[in-house]
């Protein structure tokens, strides 16, 4: 008997920095009922869900960023009607945003995500550790990508967990790109892979076009899923933020490598699939079966090394 899961990725259009969070939340409420009602038991929100791509601007006041941008406390009153959705209708969600908290004797900053059950709990938390951009300030270009301002690398680590009958991780955004992520989730099991994103339409740092940053993201996710055979799901937040763009795309994608289904705009809408959770157990029995092929003594540079070197052999 297939293992069958109604998986929702549930996009954002924009939000601007004057929209408050109740208003997103209402917005976050009908995607959540809509996807619940065409049968979804997990839903993938985005990256950054309650605000506006705040590490586009440069601000000054880190008391203001904290109090504009980062949430204290999750679940907290605000979000509280999703938890409490997902205990009405039994469905479990991923959420991301901004998390301050205290640890190790001070305050700390992390671009988060978090995995919900579908009693309300949170069974999982996930920090982003691959962040990109810049921690400087850079007047003449035309926004900014201040990840590397605002929040510190994840300390988490990459791991899974028993979630919905499945076994299942998680990645924010810029993790998507990088090949070892997905490796480790899948070294522990993983069957799905949720990832909530937010993506300017421009590069700041080189001249690219739209399409071509598109494309890459579409090969990206397709490419993850076949190599470590498992489904991914990733969900945008998208749209012109106070006249910035970020693209859509979000998407299903089969352990196959093909795009079980997309979002059609840069508005608030929902992708839902009906998932296969089995239909990689060929492929983890053959092509990618990790016991028979990987050979991880000859991997060592990849945590060995972080930038690459020219090391010519001699033979």
């Amino acid at each position: 008997m297939p293992r069958k899961l109604g998986i929702a990725a549930a996009q954002l259009g924009p939000v601007n920095l004057a929209d408050s969070r109740e208003a997103v939340v209402k917005r976050l409420v009908a995607l959540f009922r809509e996807a619940a009602g065409r049968g979804a038991k997990f839903i993938v929100f985005p990256e950054l869900a309650l605000t506006t791509f705040f590490p586009r601007y440069w601000f000054e006041d880190q008391a203001e960023v904290d109090r504009r941008f980062f949430e204290p406390s999750m679940p907290n009153p605000v979000v509280q009607p999703l938890f409490d959705l997902a205990r009405e209708h039994g469905v479990g969600f991923y959420l991301g945003y901004a998390e301050l908290t205290e640890e190790e004797g001070r305050t700390r900053r992390f671009n988060t995500a978090v995995l919900v059950d579908p009693d309300g709990r949170i069974v999982g938390k996930y920090r982003k550790v691959h962040l990109p951009g810049h921690a400087d300030h850079k007047p003449q270009a035309q926004f900014q990508h201040l990840e590397k301002k605002y929040f510190e690398v994840g300390n988490r680590g990459f791991r899974v967990w028993r979630f919905l009958d499945t076994i299942t991780g998680m990645l924010i955004c810029n993790d998507r790109r990088w090949p070892e992520a997905f490796r480790v989730l899948t070294l522990q099991g993983a069957e799905i892979v949720a990832l909530g994103f937010n993506t300017p339409t421009e590069n700041l740092h080189y001249p690219e076009p739209p399409a071509l940053r598109v494309h890459h993201h579409l090969i990206m996710a397709q490419a993850m899923a076949f190599q470590n055979a498992t489904w991914l799901v990733e969900t945008a937040k998208c749209g012109f933020e106070d006249g910035f763009r970020m693209f859509g795309h979000s998407l299903i994608v089969a352990p196959t490598g093909e795009i079980a289904v997309k979002s059609a705009t840069e508005e608030d809408e929902v992708v839902f699939f009906n998932a296969d959770i089995d239909l990689a157990a060929n492929l983890k029995r053959t092509m990618f079966n990790y016991a028979a092929h990987r050979r991880p003594e000859h991997y060592r540079l990849i945590v060995e090394r972080v930038g690459a070197e020219v090391t010519p052999s001699s033979d």
